[in-house]
């Protein structure tokens, strides 16, 4: 089975952190790019940073520059979004997605995480 479980989602104060994962299942993350996306109620899904496996190199939205770290640990098949300085603009369903190539653009995508939600409220 080919499966992506994200967690980590929550809700929490302006200027608080959460740090989101995704783990693989019946695939090897090493392989794949692996893309952070975001979902608002009204708001079209937009990426949020992606990581290529097999290098390493990384992305990230404007709006997610300065602020937000993803990585990965082969070992596990997991990889992380470390959210910092987080604003109420920062609410959504985060999702994970597996992808051939590097890419901000979600239809170029494969496979999906049933998503997490982050609510950044005070």
């Amino acid at each position: 089975q080919l499966q992506l479980v994200e967690s980590g989602g929550g809700k929490v104060q302006p200027g608080g952190s959460l740090r989101l994962s995704c783990t693989a299942s019946g695939l090897s993350l090493n392989q794949y790019v692996i893309g952070w996306f975001r979902q608002a109620p009204g708001r079209e899904r937009e990426g949020v940073s992606w990581i290529n496996g097999n290098a390493g190199v990384t992305d990230y939205a404007d709006s997610a520059k300065g602020r937000f770290t993803i990585s990965k640990n082969n070992a596990k098949n997991t990889v992380y979004l470390q959210m910092n300085s987080l604003k109420p603009e920062d609410t959504a369903v985060y999702y994970c997605a597996v992808g051939p190539y590097s890419t901000m653009t979600w239809p170029d995508y494969e496979i999906w995480g049933q998503g997490t939600q982050v609510t950044v409220s005070s």
